[in-house]
């Protein structure tokens, strides 16, 4: 039979042809010009830049304010020295240029896209998708300046290549840097093109009356369809105002002064234009210091709506991650970001006092007792209780795993994470769960504290502007909201007169409610300070407790901004590296 097996393979390939078997099929992949009449393909061409919207990174871990028991996390290892042009946890080249891409595709060919069959509706689509991807393109724009805007040799501000189309195989891409001045004018350029095509919020309307003018000849059914609440938690025009605040608080601080044209004045003016709309310091939301354990407001979230202390969010789903990165091992818990020393002696006491003034009657010997109440919700200390169970935390010597080093899931500073988790999600095997949670991607306590820190920089602490509050006026609200001064009026805020006192006050408290929500890294940086204060903890032993060294920083004075990466540099001769880099 073998000797007839040649003579049939070669029949079978003479009734099969060739071209069949032996060339490569053509793959079946849609082109561009497939998007024309397929949306839902057009609109990946968008969707592309919500699903790199970044998340939590615990960036505090390369601060003062935590460090990790993980020995392989990528920010101990920048904060300790390994932090160049060629390896960067913080890059945001890739992630951000890519988006742009996608979003330069979709604003080149959203006019080409059949986006419904009656005209009206399609022009309210093409408007909506054109607001969303200006806006988005904006909010990347602001990530590659915080990441790797910075100085030249030359003493010039640069920011990064500005693309505003899409790139092909025959696109030069050897492309010089922008000033940071250049892209600051394409960044608000963006956001006044997204403001213009984008309604405040996605809202279902009832009435004619409710639909923009712009639309006359509109139903409000037609509106709706397009602009209505099924389109939550995209791109709006709210959104796009906070984002413009956001960058300009950025380019307005000490690291950027002298490379751009943004004042104080500038960010203050964004900042109170958002908060206005929603009522300035008397409708700062009651619980929103605790936004991310606020279990019934989140159980209950549907339909993309925001509770009061969230501008934009991202979709709540059920999991348990953070809780089993940094419960404590006592809690079956990894215990991985390890609040410092440093963090835990800013938060005051709860009479309003710094713990260093004399009239704060903080004791040493019970560092924990009268505090600030944000300490608790925020960090779990010696004796906290923690989980469903309320099970105690101890953390003294001696006192088993949740102890100091005593395991390599233990804390290494004395502290353990307790903000962003919810205290309902049981690890034990025996019953383990899992609870809702969302990323904040914008909270109105930050929009508070740009506020805050613009206004005081551009009119001094009780300076009003045009918004009828002062800083001195946010400061009050969000310290009331915490429970700090409930006895004395908060006396130590009606103390500070001048305008650099009120700077440290608010730098602080932005310091103590953004916590671990990725703030602190680039804060440090755009106030050029305090880059390489050590990172302390305590050590407990039959209630003494002293502080202790636990982690030095390495930054270098250069490193107030970050590098263009190493690779780039080597491809494209037109760029220009960063002082230092």
């Amino acid at each position: 039979m073998k000797r007839y097996l040649p003579a049939l393979i070669a029949a079978s390939l003479s009734l099969m042809g060739c071209a069949d078997l032996l060339e490569p099929e053509v793959e079946n992949l849609p082109g561009k010009e497939a998007m024309y009449k397929e949306v839902t393909f057009a609109q990946g061409f968008l969707l592309n830049g919500y699903t790199r919207l970044p998340g939590l990174s615990f960036n505090d871990v390369a601060t003062d304010d935590a460090v990790s028991n993980d020995k392989n996390n990528a920010y101990l290892k920048i904060a300790t020295g390994q932090w160049t042009a060629n390896y960067n946890p913080t890059d945001q080249w890739v992630n951000s240029q890519a988006a742009i891409q996608y979003l330069n595709t979709m604003l080149a060919e959203v006019d080409k896209v059949t986006w419904a069959t009656d005209p009206k509706a399609a022009q309210m689509f093409r408007d909506r998708i054109k607001g969303e991807a200006y806006g988005l393109r904006a909010f990347y724009m602001f990530q590659l300046l915080r990441a790797h805007g910075g100085w030249s040799n030359g003493g010039e501000l640069l920011g990064v290549p500005i693309l505003t189309q899409p790139q092909d195989m025959n696109s030069d891409f050897n492309q010089p840097r922008a000033t940071f001045e250049a892209c600051m004018k394409q960044f608000y350029s963006d956001i006044k093109q997204a403001e213009d095509l984008l309604p405040l919020d996605y809202e279902d309307v009832s009435t004619q009356a409710q639909v923009p003018t712009k639309y006359t000849g509109i139903t409000a059914e037609e509106y709706t369809r397009v602009f209505g609440q099924y389109s939550r938690l995209r791109m709006t025009a709210r959104i796009a105002k906070a984002i413009r605040a956001q960058a300009a608080l950025l380019a307005a601080s000490p690291a950027y002064k002298g490379g751009t044209t943004t004042t104080w004045t500038d960010a203050a003016n964004y900042a109170g234009e958002v908060l206005k709309l929603m009522g300035g310091p008397s409708r700062l939301a009651a619980n929103g210091g605790t936004w991310y354990d606020n279990r019934t407001e989140i159980n209950g979230l549907g339909a993309g709506i925001n509770p009061p202390e969230i501008l934009w969010r991202g979709d709540a789903a059920n999991s348990r991650n953070l809780e089993e990165d940094n419960y404590p091992p006592s809690l079956f818990g990894r215990g991985r970001i390890n609040p410092t020393q440093n963090l835990v002696d800013a938060f005051p006491m709860a009479n309003g006092y710094p713990i260093t003034s004399s009239m704060s009657g903080y004791n040493p010997q019970a560092p924990y007792t009268g505090r600030d109440p944000r300490l608790q919700r925020y960090i779990i200390t010696n004796g906290s209780t923690m989980g469903p169970s309320n099970s105690v935390v101890r953390t003294e010597t001696g006192s088993g795993n949740d102890a100091v080093n005593q395991i390599e899931t233990s804390t290494r500073t004395g502290y353990y994470l307790r903000k962003l988790l919810r205290a309902d999600v049981n690890l034990n095997p025996i019953g383990i769960n899992e609870q809702r949670h969302y990323t904040a991607r914008i909270r109105y306590t930050e929009l508070f504290l740009i506020y805050a820190e613009a206004a005081n920089e551009a009119w001094g602490p009780d300076g009003q502007g045009s918004f009828g509050f002062s800083a001195r006026d946010v400061i009050k609200a969000i310290r009331q909201r915490a429970g700090i001064g409930a006895t004395n009026g908060d006396t130590y805020l009606n103390t500070i007169q001048s305008q650099a006192d009120m700077r440290q006050l608010i730098r602080n408290e932005r310091r103590l409610e953004l916590c671990f929500e990725g703030f602190r890294f680039w804060d440090l940086r755009r106030w050029s300070e305090k880059l390489t204060e050590p990172a302390n903890g305590i050590q407990i032993t039959t209630g003494n407790y002293v502080v202790v060294p636990v982690e030095t920083r390495a930054f270098a004075a250069h490193m107030n901004h970050g590098p263009i990466p190493y690779g780039e540099m080597l491809k494209w001769k037109a760029l220009v590296q960063n002082k230092g880099w």
